[in-house]
């Protein structure tokens, strides 16, 4: 029997591992949140209730672990850095250490594919490259530095880069930003569309992480990619959000090279209008090409995605008409 701790278990992430881990046998499940009511329904494991940024509950929070899964986050799409260390990096840093010291046997991370996209994004395990433009990843790369420095023979590291969230119970992402901003008729298409957009619907990725939490005989360190069955085209998602949900295409299109300057003007010209920018270099970042695929987490971990980027873009569409009424910021905390 293995006690798997889930951080996070009231967000996007969490609340998917947690249904994932529900159907595996021998698994004693610990879902550390800070709102149980918020929980999957039907859970009926062990919950730990409270706040990572707590130096005594995260002591007691990993007490009896064996697999710590951290799906625990707040992210941004640009600026917001004090933030991103406050409630991010450093509960995060403070946690890995905690763990080690009380014996955590794996740790499972979340990350993302655009760690070190473009160049190197194939390989999970290369090193993340961080973008002083996105502050957010920045953190996130630090905290893969971090773990693969910790991991050893007693503290087992997986590093699971994600694809581009979506689906049921999703409140940030690519979606939300880029559907009002379609609205404005003023988005371009970036390099024609062309690029990948890794989208993932959360059964898999909670599927990949309950793998992660089982699978025996990895190394000391291993980084996987976890994306969908299939990786569409930016203009694929974006031919579908308009054939589906009426939302307009980009009339024109720019290369990267022109992107990335036009959305760092986009990002000065906040200091002086009350609203986000229209585009961010983090949202062109997100165009760049991923060459991610499962080849590694099949190989390894028996990872199979079923659940198709359509069926995710559609299901977190469809509660977007239903919940979000006013366009949504960019940054939130996820967990």
């Amino acid at each position: 029997m293995k006690t798997v701790l889930v951080t996070g278990a009231n967000g996007f992430v969490g609340s998917h591992i947690i249904e994932a881990l529900q159907m595996q046998n021998d698994v004693h499940i610990i879902a550390a949140c800070r709102d149980p009511e918020k929980l999957p329904k039907g859970y009926k494991g062990e919950i730990r209730i409270g706040d990572l940024r707590d130096k005594d509950y995260r002591e007691t929070l990993v007490k009896g672990v064996d697999v710590l899964c951290h799906a625990a986050a707040w992210t941004s799409l640009w600026d917001h850095a004090q933030a991103s260390n406050e409630l991010y990096l450093q509960p995060t840093l403070a946690l890995i250490e905690t763990a080690r010291a009380a014996g955590v046997k794996r740790f499972i991370n979340t990350s993302t594919t655009s760690a070190s996209s473009p160049l190197n994004s194939s390989d999970a395990m290369s090193h993340g490259i961080p973008r002083t433009f996105w502050p957010h990843l920045c953190n996130v790369v630090a905290i893969e530095d971090a773990l693969r420095e910790q991991a050893s023979t007693h503290f087992q590291v997986i590093n699971l880069r994600l694809g581009i969230f979506a689906g049921h119970r999703y409140g940030l992402g690519i979606l939300p930003i880029l559907t009002p901003r379609l609205k404005t008729h003023l988005v371009p298409w970036v390099a024609g569309g062309r690029t990948s957009l890794p989208i993932v619907d959360g059964r898999n990725i909670g599927q990949a992480f309950a793998l992660a939490a089982i699978t025996d005989g990895l190394a000391d360190y291993e980084g996987f990619n976890i994306v969908g069955p299939q990786v569409p085209t930016v203009r694929e998602v974006i031919i579908l959000l308009s054939k589906e949900f009426n939302l307009p295409s980009p009339h024109f299109s720019v290369p990267f090279a022109i992107a990335y300057p036009f959305t760092w003007l986009m990002e000065k010209l906040d200091a002086i209008v009350p609203w986000e920018p229209l585009v961010t270099r983090s949202i062109i970042h997100l165009m760049e090409e991923v060459s991610a695929d499962n080849s590694k987490a099949e190989h390894l971990l028996g990872y199979k995605p079923t659940h198709t980027w359509q069926e995710a873009v559609r299901a977190q569409m469809h509660e977007m008409q239903k919940y979000q009424k006013n366009p949504m910021s960019m940054s939130k905390a996820i967990a």
